[in-house]
């Protein structure tokens, strides 16, 4: 189940951080969504949408992070761990935190087509999953949907002038 109660400060200082990397997403033309996994106040990973740039679709900010932190921890068991992450996961997502033994998943804000938290399919209610994570949503929900507004909006208005110029050529 979701908790939506009231989030620490804490949670602002790292969904900030997973804003930041998503943005590096955006530099690169990629949909602005970032992740960082953390344990103790420590960073394990981090990472930001990459499928385009390296041909992946695994490449998910999620996926990138969980990867990164298993590497440096050389263990895919990622106990004790928080991942915050700026848009609610997929199925993929789910499950290799689920994998990784993720202990709480801290999000911004929900997707509403794709997003398997509490949007669609609730994955995380299921009972025949053999680990559960504590969840977290809302945490800078209004930033997080901004940057992801802006970035479609912005999309869509080049796609507009360029088939504009395209008929006018």
């Amino acid at each position: 189940m979701v908790d939506t109660m009231v989030h620490t400060e804490q949670d602002d200082y790292w969904m900030r951080r997973a804003l930041a990397l998503a943005e590096q997403g955006r530099e690169q033309g990629e949909v602005p969504v970032g992740a960082v996994l953390v344990r103790d106040g420590e960073v394990l990973g981090e990472g930001w949408n990459q499928p385009i740039g390296c041909s992946d679709p695994t490449a998910h900010a999620e996926i990138i992070a969980l990867r990164q932190a298993a590497s440096r921890l050389n263990n895919y068991r990622l106990p004790g761990s928080s991942l915050y992450v700026t848009l609610e996961p997929c199925t993929m997502c789910v499950g290799a935190m689920i994998h990784a033994r993720v202990e709480r998943l801290i999000y911004g804000t929900t997707e509403p087509k794709a997003g398997v938290v509490e949007s669609q399919s609730r994955l995380l209610e299921q009972d025949f999953y053999n680990h559960r994570l504590s969840v977290t949503s809302g945490v800078l929900a209004q930033q997080c949907r901004q940057q992801l507004t802006s970035f479609f909006r912005e999309r869509r208005e080049t796609i507009k002038s360029r088939k504009k110029d395209a008929a006018g050529s």
